[in-house]
């Protein structure tokens, strides 16, 4: 008998220790719950809260973790209602609830109802996630057991915030901030009642209670909701109709991506935080506040779409079919907008590559900043606004070795142009001068001060870098503007203003760069006056155009050849937008401009997103004085100058010097050649002439100006003028064994004053062609090594003059 006992015992105790095993071997601990929740997903704000992208972890849904006491009380109230009445007073789990459940399971053979309490619910979603598709007994004892041993280690608040923040309400949204966010786009703080009652119930069954695609079946459990909250006690009769009357309103669009060329670029900083520890994204429900307004990001996609569907309607043969479009605060370099494309889900129009990072050539859009240099006072011979530029057909030698003869847009000559005609009206010849003064290496050093990085070696570029040779970004060169609107003052500022968690603390606030003054304030504002000047630029595109707004303006455009690309940039003190149009794989447009392409869009963004403020003057700093001067010489007027404007100075680059382009001169009426001592005074007449340079001659005589070298001259007065404008002095040039060597040459011009009858050029001692008329041009095959080259001219009487000698290298 004793040893039937011993056997039953054992049995029993093995029966136990089965039943044990069978229900509790791998039962996880409480402790485990930190490590097995939801991982959150990222909230990626504009810079006032508005969402714009929400990055939703690879497993998983969109999840915010909230702080108890940063949640609604009606939530709480419907929630507890509606899933467990008894929850503060219960033990973890609900033994009638759970009989109940077990007797209606009994009777009908399998597991049809359960009795969970938000306990029991926490412990089998978050515990038991591996056992979630089964239904039976064993899960059941395991998820009350776990139950039982929570409500001793945690408190019900701790309990009920784990439901709240870890429960499916569907939608892809795990807990009420991503259920707030995804069906009302809002936060839950702001939820009502009404809206907590909906949200409360959808947890018993996401899909069939989704109020995106069954809406009366929500808002019939909305209505459950609101009946058991009045039965206990949560609110009253009047409440609950007023809350079931109440029309709610549902989000348009729960999973937006609102500016998504910049939503991947702070998504790449986001990427970069995480790399470096300062934040960690498996544990913490961040929101990301950015640089940008939504407001102003969406009046630069309304002005793209619009411009782009007038091209598409009223010209589709030109062929624009993209834009881009970036806006910056100047004093921060923050971005207010970005628009990487027309449509980032066009595949036709490569939509996902974003043209505001994407390099390109910029035309003429980088001119301001080769006169940048030029009019800095620290400069050897700096320039003023005054300074002439001499816009005639001139030829210069490129990196490759051939001759670039650069035209106007208009393709004329203007003669004598001050600094501030030449740059306002985009004038090219002048912009490929100024380069030449200031250099190209220089030029290179201070786009890359500027924060142009992708100019690369100086020793690749020749002089069409004026014209936009060279490739940037858009981004890049609104920034180098944006130095201008701020006094020349640069400032890198991140995309991301600051990090909080889901309750609003502070995790993570960015320093933004130190400011560098990369330019003197007066150069700035010369360079701002110039580019605000509607009368200055009404050579180049006429007064009145799409570059004039209503308030002071700096904005410059530009055009690649055969129209791949065009720009317009322009800055008030208080903002810089820069626009791009064009084609993303570098198909040409047909005759669109940065005037008629890009202008309309800048003039529509800047409007808009400055409407309702103040408007500013550019704040002119001190050392600036106003001179009046002779409008042809830049220099003091005379009593002979007859068009004189007054313009602004740095302190110490006025003219001092009066005006020796104007003179007078007396002629002899009955020869028409300069009087002297012996011409009888009733012959002598005074005359107004222009004393130019000789390359200016042949502009000067197709607008009819009176030349001093066109009048005779008599007795011991200089001989006629000759000279070579091409090529240039010093200049080198390439010669490539791999090409045609007969296709290699250079192009030989000589320009004379009046009364040179036949002209000869020669190359080392060798005469290339002997002319008698206008243009005074010859070819010379390339050969390496050192050569001269000078013309001859023969006057009217026979005598010959002579050019000075130009020495060039050709190197192989």
């Amino acid at each position: 008998m004793k040893s039937k006992r011993i056997v039953v015992l054992l049995v029993l105790l093995a029966s136990i220790f089965s039943i044990w095993l069978y229900f509790f071997y791998d039962l996880p601990s409480v402790d485990s719950l930190s490590s097995r929740l939801i991982q959150p997903s990222v909230r990626i704000t504009d810079r006032n809260g508005v969402l714009l992208y929400e990055l939703i972890p690879s497993e998983g849904g969109r999840h915010a973790a909230l702080a108890f006491e940063s949640m609604p009380q009606c939530i709480k109230d419907a929630t507890i209602a509606v899933e467990d009445r008894n929850f503060y007073s219960n033990p973890g789990v609900d033994i009638e609830g759970i009989v109940r459940a077990f007797w209606i399971n009994l009777q009908g053979g399998e597991t049809l109802a359960g009795g969970s309490t938000i306990t029991q619910q926490v412990a089998r979603n978050i515990l038991l996630t591996d056992e979630l598709g089964t239904r039976s007994p064993r899960r059941k004892v395991r998820e009350i057991v776990l139950a039982w041993q929570m409500t001793r280690q945690l408190s019900k608040d701790e309990i009920l915030a784990l439901y709240l923040n870890q429960t499916y309400y569907g939608g892809m949204a795990y807990g009420i901030e991503a259920a707030s966010q995804t069906f009302f786009s809002k936060p839950a703080s702001e939820l009502t009642l009404p809206e907590c009652a909906l949200l409360a119930g959808l947890p018993q069954s996401p899909g069939g209670y989704n109020p995106f695609t069954n809406p009366e079946a929500t808002r019939e459990r909305q209505r459950v909701v609101l009946g058991l909250m009045e039965k206990d006690g949560y609110i009253i009769s009047e409440e609950r109709a007023l809350a079931e009357e109440t029309i709610l309103h549902y989000t348009e669009t729960p999973y937006p991506i609102r500016a998504p060329h910049f939503v991947w670029m702070v998504k790449s900083q986001i990427d970069a935080l995480e790399a470096n520890g300062k934040i960690n994204l498996a544990v913490q429900s961040l929101v990301i506040r950015t640089t940008l307004d939504l407001n102003i990001q969406q009046i630069a996609e309304e002005a793209i779409t619009r411009q782009l569907r007038e091209y598409r309607e009223r010209a589709p043969e030109q062929n624009v079919n993209n834009a881009a479009v970036v806006v910056l605060e100047p004093h921060t370099g923050e971005i207010l907008a970005l628009v990487g494309s027309a449509d980032y889900f066009d595949e036709s129009i490569a939509g996902s590559i974003n043209m505001v990072i994407s390099p390109r050539q910029p035309g003429s859009a980088f001119k301001p900043f080769l006169y940048a240099q030029a009019l800095d006072p620290r400069g050897q011979n700096p320039w003023t606004a005054a300074t002439p530029m001499l816009d005639v057909t001139t030829t210069f030698p490129t990196h490759e070795g051939a001759s670039y003869t650069p035209k106007n847009y208009d393709g004329l000559e203007h003669g004598l142009v001050p600094v501030r005609e030449s740059l306002a009206s985009s004038l090219n010849i002048p912009a490929v001068l100024t380069l030449e003064h200031a250099g190209i290496s220089n030029t290179i050093h201070f786009a890359q001060q500027l924060g142009i990085t992708t100019l690369g070696d100086p020793n690749e570029y020749d002089l069409s870098l004026a014209l936009g040779g060279g490739q940037m970004s858009l981004h890049e060169l609104t920034s180098a503007y944006a130095v201008l609107a701020d006094e020349g003052i640069a400032t890198d500022h991140p995309i991301i203003l600051d990090i909080r968690d889901a309750d609003g603390t502070l995790l993570l606030e960015p320093t933004p760069a130190s400011s560098r003054q990369i330019l003197d304030p007066r150069v700035v504002w010369l360079l701002s006056d110039i580019l605000a000047d509607d009368e200055a630029r009404a050579i180049g595109f006429g007064r009145n155009s799409t570059l004039k707004i209503d308030r002071p303006a700096a904005v410059k455009t530009g055009t690649t050849t055969n129209f791949h690309d065009n720009w317009t940039i322009g800055y008030t003190p208080d903002i810089v937008v820069g626009v791009w149009v064009g084609n993303s794989d570098y198909k040409a447009m047909k005759d669109v401009t940065g005037l008629t392409g890009a202008a309309p869009i800048w003039h529509e963004v800047i409007r808009k997103a400055l409407e309702g403020k103040p408007k500013c003057e550019f704040a002119r700093p001190d050392g600036l004085v106003q001179v009046k001067v002779c409008a042809l010489s830049g220099l003091l007027p005379t009593e002979f100058c007859d068009h004189t404007r007054v313009e602004w100075f740095i302190a110490g680059t006025e003219p001092t010097q009066s005006d020796t382009i104007y003179q007078q001169v007396t002629i002899d009426t009955l020869t028409g050649s300069l009087a002297d001592a012996s011409t009888p005074a009733d012959r002598v007449q005074t005359k107004i002439v222009l004393d130019l340079p000789i390359t200016a001659h042949p502009w000067a005589r197709s607008q009819g100006l009176p030349l001093l070298a066109d009048i005779p001259q008599t007795g011991e007065t200089s001989q006629p003028q000759i000279a070579l404008i091409s090529p240039r002095p010093n200049s080198t040039y390439r010669f490539d064994p791999a090409f045609d060597a007969s296709a290699q040459k250079l192009l030989i011009e000589a320009v004379v004053g009046a009364g040179v009858s036949e002209v000869t050029i020669w190359a080392d001692s060798v005469p290339l062609a002997t002319l008698t008329e206008s243009p005074y041009q010859a070819w010379w095959q390339l050969s390496v090594g050192e050569h001269r080259f000078w013309a001859t001219g023969l006057t009217a009487n026979g005598e010959t003059v002579t050019s000075e000698v130009i020495v060039v290298t050709v190197s192989d």
